[in-house]
């Protein structure tokens, strides 16, 4: 059986909060190992923090995160009306490889999350972004 859990959002950093702690509500209810838990935390903040920052040119507005818990995946989806950004092809590459001295801050978020999940997909249909996530729940 797989449990649902679909949050609607405004568009500021302190709705962060209210994110993670729904996700440790369900991790509790779940019982998630707590290395799990932690990437889920990591990737929705990574993620909804980009669409807080970079996908909203003009007025502020609603996103929303799915999650849907089943047996051994977690799969997430954020939906926004942001500009269309497809983080798949998108998003620059880091150059990990360079001096952390030489590094621009920033850029790492996208290549967090794409690191820490199973799949990554992207679509853009009726004027909106979803970009969806699937993680194996291990430690």
């Amino acid at each position: 059986m797989s449990e649902k859990l679909a949050l609607k959002l405004s568009n500021n950093v302190e709705e962060l909060e209210r994110i993670t702690a729904a996700v440790e509500a369900l991790a509790e209810q779940e019982d998630w190992p707590p290395a799990f838990t932690f990437r889920v935390n990591l990737v929705l903040e990574e993620f909804g923090i980009n669409i807080i920052n970079y996908g909203h040119s003009e007025s502020s507005q609603d996103f929303e995160i799915t999650l849907t818990s089943e047996v051994d995946t977690l799969v997430i989806e954020f939906s926004d009306e942001g500009q269309p950004f497809n983080p798949l092809e998108d998003a620059a590459p880091p150059d990990t490889g360079a001096n952390l001295e030489d590094r621009p801050i920033g850029g790492l978020g996208l290549f967090l999350v794409r690191e820490m999940t199973e799949q990554m997909h992207y679509r853009r249909e009726n004027s909106k972004n979803h970009s969806t996530m699937v993680m194996r729940k291990t430690e």
